[in-house]
């Protein structure tokens, strides 16, 4: 029995949950001992050389104008984000900033989701809720006061939303030649930053072979994402795919024995019936 548009659209969504999150936890893992946007231009060098290559071997359909536009401009917005997310962190309150960007950026494409494909089924809504609460419970460190880069974060999830949207708006056109370009536009964001730092040598051999994995898994967490957005709704598919904070805290759990608290628990359980709510027909 064929599968559902839905449930497909639901499995794109969790391979990007898993390419994300361990993307994530490879790259703060590389950049504890490098510059972190020297690391992430290597990431996003390496991401672009694999979608392109497999999209040129694979003989994909080439974007008309309008997509390639809209792919490069949410890659731009991407970057611009995840730059300025770095930076957040590196302010002050990671245990705020963190989940404000990343519920900014589901919330204001879900928002869009919903005004241009009309109100989801309650069951759907009850997912995202669920899903909500799971991606601030997991993404908070819970150290500290204050509200240091709290901005910046606010202006970051800004930036991941820009990039959901341009993704969506990129219409229906090749998933690689989509994720192609929005390497390009993240690559020629962070590459910027880096010769403007002028930090080239603030990297061994293994954070840049950490950080080249991580881009090729980043990327192709992109690609699942926009068939997932090319399948299902733009809501659903930005909801599950910002569900990957969970898969980046149990690497760090598994492998470097972090601490994890009874909240994070919660969230992964939250996180966990929102699933098959988001997902079910």
């Amino acid at each position: 029995m064929a599968l559902s548009p839905q449930i497909l659209a639901a499995a794109f969504s969790l391979g990007g949950v898993f390419c994300w999150g361990t993307s994530d936890f490879l790259g703060g893992y590389a950049s504890r001992r490098a510059n972190a946007f020297l690391v992430t231009t290597i990431a996003h060098g390496s991401g672009l050389v694999l979608m392109a290559s497999l999209a040129f071997t694979t003989h994909a359909t080439p974007l008309s104008g309008h997509s390639a536009a809209w792919a490069f401009a949410a890659g731009t917005s991407g970057g611009l984000g995840l730059a300025l997310f770095y930076r957040a962190l590196s302010k002050g309150n990671m245990g705020l900033a963190a989940p404000v960007a990343a519920l900014l950026g589901a919330a204001i494409p879900t928002v869009v989701g919903i005004l241009t494909e009309g109100w989801p089924e309650a069951t759907h809504l009850l997912g995202f809720v669920l899903a909500g609460v799971g991606i601030w419970l997991i993404s908070r460190s819970g150290n500290g006061a204050g509200t240091a880069g709290i901005g910046l974060a606010a202006i970051s999830g800004i930036g991941f939303a820009g990039f959901y949207l341009g993704m969506k708006a990129a219409g229906e056109g090749s998933a690689l030649w989509m994720a192609t370009l929005t390497r390009t536009g993240a690559l020629a964001i962070t590459a910027s930053v880096v010769l403007f730092q002028r930090r080239f040598h603030e990297i061994v051999r293994s954070s840049a072979f950490w950080g080249a994995i991580a881009g090729c898994l980043d990327t192709t967490g992109t690609a699942c994402f926009v068939r997932a957005s090319q399948m299902g709704r733009l809501d659903s598919a930005v909801v599950l795919t910002s569900l990957y904070p969970a898969v980046t805290v149990l690497l760090a759990r598994w492998i470097l024995h972090e601490h994890f608290t009874r909240w994070k628990t919660v969230g992964m359980i939250a996180a966990l019936v929102a699933v098959p709510l988001i997902a079910a027909n």
